[in-house]
């Protein structure tokens, strides 16, 4: 039987990144991984990821086929009484080129799987596991095919129905929304000069994200029954919706075959680590995609895993490596996935105090700099911003 210090199990974003950044850091890892399909999404990673690429080596072959994120606006594209004013976030104010970056998610995975075949402490198994079990001093996985290897920790990120999450006995918390997201990439004929537009509606976010030259993604949140409207449009006819719903700012729109819908659910696990397996991405947490924050969390993951697995000394990885992951992980997954929650059902309520306090607050964030530039830094370096709002505080006290 194989032996390995780690299996990542799953072979998305999230794991091919876990694999080659656990192997860099000087594990033998196994990477089991069947074959993935066409993924026509697109991801925004934020300043913090990008320089976590950036020191795995694998930001210069991603960033060609990138597009920068230099100022994010939030415009209120509802026709309620109370709406908000429009709020501009530019990187400039807090001292950075760019938020992020967008990129196809294909580019992405092109790059992840030329860098997992080139890096000697990975070994490949495209293949499923059929079962997952877990010992004292070790973990079995028995794939498809019959084969099996051992390992002394397994990282699981299978996605939302993940094998190696229900064999470590570890249930899911789930739930659901009345939206439905519309995923598609289009031309457009006005540059969006590294803009990306978040209108917000009655039924959901109408999000642009700029890509490279005259092209952008669109996640289009609406009701299920729309959804369908919008699906059984001719592009030509799509491309004329949504060059309406962004009132023509990026002039005309040409939207690009393969349009995806996605209904908008939650789950959490229960825990994100137990014993020897942790689980990222997908397999731990999932919420819809609003606010960039999927991909960036999940990486944050890989991070945490970096500190508690890689040891170039060669020592072995403890019994309660996935407990002390769990208990490193749980207050920014939780405050995250409560956050996009709470964000997602304010554009949803119809109650006029909900109303005031949405309309109130983005008042407060057009008018006072030093908390825009707070909130800011907390979305491109998540944590850090926080610890410093007691002296945030003090200072304005003092004033």
């Amino acid at each position: 039987m194989k032996e390995f210090d780690i299996a990542v199990v799953g072979g998305g974003l999230a794991g091919s990144i876990a694999a080659v950044a656990l192997a860099r850091g000087g594990r033998r890892v196994a990477f089991v991984a069947p074959p993935t399909g066409g993924d026509r999404r697109t991801t925004a990673l934020m300043d913090q990821s990008v320089r976590m690429m950036e020191r795995l080596g694998l930001w210069e072959a991603v960033e060609p086929a990138a597009a920068a994120l230099s100022t994010m606006q939030i415009v209120d594209g509802t026709n309620r009484l109370l709406r908000a004013p429009v709020v501009a976030f530019r990187s400039a104010e807090i001292g950075l080129d760019a938020f992020g970056y967008n990129m196809p998610n294909s580019a992405l995975l092109k790059v992840l799987g030329d860098a997992v075949a080139a890096e000697p402490n990975i070994t490949s198994f495209p293949s499923t596991a059929e079962d997952i079990a877990f010992g004292p001093d070790k973990v079995v996985i028995r794939l498809e095919g019959g084969e099996s290897l051992e390992a002394a920790f397994v990282v699981g990120a299978d996605g939302r129905k993940s094998k190696v999450r229900e064999s470590a006995g570890v249930g899911v918390r789930t739930w659901s929304y009345p939206q439905t997201a519309i995923v598609l990439n289009f031309a457009h004929t006005v540059p969006h000069r590294n803009v990306s537009t978040e209108f917000h509606g009655e039924s959901g976010p109408f999000t642009q994200v700029p890509l490279p030259g005259q092209r952008s993604s669109l996640v289009w949140v609406v009701d299920p029954k729309e959804a369908e409207r919008l699906l059984a449009l001719t592009n030509e006819d799509l491309s004329r919706a949504v060059e309406t719903r962004m009132q023509s700012m990026l002039g005309k729109v040409s939207v690009e075959d393969g349009v995806q819908a996605w209904p908008l659910s939650g789950m959490s696990a229960n825990r994100y680590g137990t014993g020897r397996a942790a689980f990222i991405g997908e397999a731990g947490h999932a919420f819809p995609p609003i606010g960039a924050q999927g991909l960036n969390l999940s990486l944050r993951d890989i991070a945490a895993l970096e500190d508690i697995l890689c040891d170039r000394s060669g020592q072995q990885i403890p019994a309660d490596a996935g407990d002390r992951f769990d208990a490193r992980r749980r207050v920014d997954v939780i405050s995250r996935t409560a956050s996009v929650d709470l964000l997602n059902r304010s554009l949803l309520s119809s109650l006029l105090p909900v109303q005031m306090l949405r309309a109130a607050g983005l008042q407060v964030l057009s008018s006072v700099a030093p908390l825009r530039h707070l909130v800011m830094q907390e979305g491109v370096s998540p944590g850090r911003a926080l610890s410093s709002f007691p002296s945030f505080l003090r200072e304005k006290i003092r004033r």
